[in-house]
């Protein structure tokens, strides 16, 4: 035996668990999964000839929506406990952070789920919808203010910019999409409440507050989006898939304010409010200003989709990006068909169908592309070294806490290796990590830059 080995004995770098690795490198990008999976039975309870099958259809697809936002949630959670470090570093991440607020868009999917599916068949009655709806407004305030706070607090260059920075105000419209969509869940409460109802009232009037807010704001990121393809071109790499979320806002709105408008016929006639003619007033309005922002919509999805192929990367480590094909579009194919109804255009129903279909088609393509991926560990899946970074403080106070037990045997300290096999306070000196590991910046499309 040499002398330099009977000196330093042999050390070993602590191993870490796959289930390990796969917490750590979990992100709130997985919300765009079951945002997709909702776009599925929100658009398929657009069609207006519907059988027993469709139903079933949708109501498969609202449980899986479920299911993953569960698995979402759920595992975010345990990340925050276990690596707060990285939980913390998420959401001031200048890319992964604007994904926060998609945990309110996809409560929001299942909310209208619930209203579609649970309430007619008797189990959830409507005050407990009429509930939901005020813990969805809390809701999105809560997560969506904080983060335009984080977000806010530095500057970012414009010639990257994106439409899925327009996130933060999608829920109600504070947060854009988060507080927009406050819009869109009113009117679907309102249906299963009496228009005599005092607190109908209440629901029309939050769910036109909102709106406009979330509307108002994401137009302004609109602007910054020709802007910036005025001055960079079209969208390229992964970025090309944010393109698509400029449909979002202009088709929800237009949407909302349809269906908004048919509620406000009858509850400001009910209750004698501002005119007797209002509700017919706000109707007839909220048709001419939908139809020009429906027009608006379309042409942003083309705008979108024509230089798709050309732009986007072929990268299946990427593929979290695409769901952006998805959800954004709900909002004006939707509103196709309402048009359709209301305008008495047979041909709007037939175009509401086929894109139904596509939206359909897309996402048991990107379904399939993404389990393949998270199969590869392509996605949701840290380096070893990242997680011993950010393992290390707590496995030092759990060796810390059974030094201190052996020392002291009147104190009963158990300690489990929850990470790594052999996780000892020598194998942890024998595993430097340099603070560069886990604090390499991340390329846009959420993964680290070598």
């Amino acid at each position: 035996m040499s002398p330099h080995s009977s000196s330093h004995p042999e050390q070993t770098t602590p191993r870490v668990s796959n289930l390990a690795r796969r917490v750590h490198g979990w992100s709130w990008q997985a919300f765009p999964i079951g945002m997709g999976t909702g776009a599925v039975y929100v658009t398929l309870s657009g069609i207006q000839d519907r059988n027993s099958t469709v139903t079933t259809i949708e109501t498969v697809f609202y449980f899986i929506n479920m299911a993953l936002f569960l698995l979402n949630t759920t595992t975010l959670f345990i990340q925050a406990l276990v690596y707060p470090r990285q939980a913390w570093r998420l959401m001031k991440d200048p890319v992964k952070g604007i994904f926060v607020p998609l945990i309110v868009l996809s409560f929001a999917t299942i909310i209208i789920g619930t209203i579609n599916y649970a309430h007619p068949s008797g189990h959830v009655t409507s005050a407990s919808i009429y509930a939901l709806f005020w813990v969805y407004v809390a809701f999105a305030c809560i997560t969506c203010i904080p983060m335009l706070m984080i977000w806010f607090n530095k500057p970012h260059d414009l010639n990257k910019f994106t439409p899925a920075y327009a996130f933060f105000d999608f829920p109600n419209g504070l947060s854009a999409p988060s507080l927009m969509l406050v819009g869109v869940v009113a009117f679907n409460v309102l249906r299963t409440m009496d228009p005599a109802d005092t607190r109908a009232v209440g629901v029309l009037f939050v769910g036109y507050f909102f709106q406009g807010l979330g509307t108002f704001m994401t137009f302004i990121y609109i602007v910054i989006y020709i802007i910036r393809i005025m001055t960079t071109g079209f969208l390229d790499g992964h970025q090309a898939n944010g393109a698509f979320v400029a449909c979002g806002p202009p088709g929800f709105t237009a949407l909302a304010l349809i269906n908004l408008g048919q509620h406000a016929r009858k509850i400001l006639d009910v209750h004698d409010l501002i005119t007797p003619q209002a509700g017919e007033i706000w109707y007839a309005s909220s048709v001419m200003t939908a139809l020009m922002l429906y027009g608006l919509a379309v042409f942003l999805f083309f705008f979108g989709v024509l230089p798709y192929w050309f732009k986007v990367h072929k990268h299946l480590n990427e593929i979290l990006g695409c769901w952006a094909l998805t959800f954004p579009n709900v909002g004006w194919i939707n509103c196709t068909s309402t048009l359709g109804q209301v305008l008495h255009i047979p041909g709007f129903r037939i175009v509401h169908f086929f894109m139904t279909c596509v939206i359909f088609i897309t996402w048991c393509i990107l379904f399939t592309l993404t389990a393949t991926a998270f199969w590869k560990g392509l996605i949701f899946y840290s380096k070893e070294e990242d997680v011993l970074q950010d393992t290390r403080p707590l496995l030092l106070t759990l060796s810390s806490m059974s030094e201190k037990s052996r020392q002291n045997p009147s104190v009963n300290a158990s300690s489990v290796d929850l990470f790594s096999a052999g996780s000892s306070s020598q194998n942890l000196d024998a595993a430097p990590v340099s603070e560069s590991s886990y604090l390499r910046p991340y390329d846009l499309s959420g993964n680290r830059m070598v």
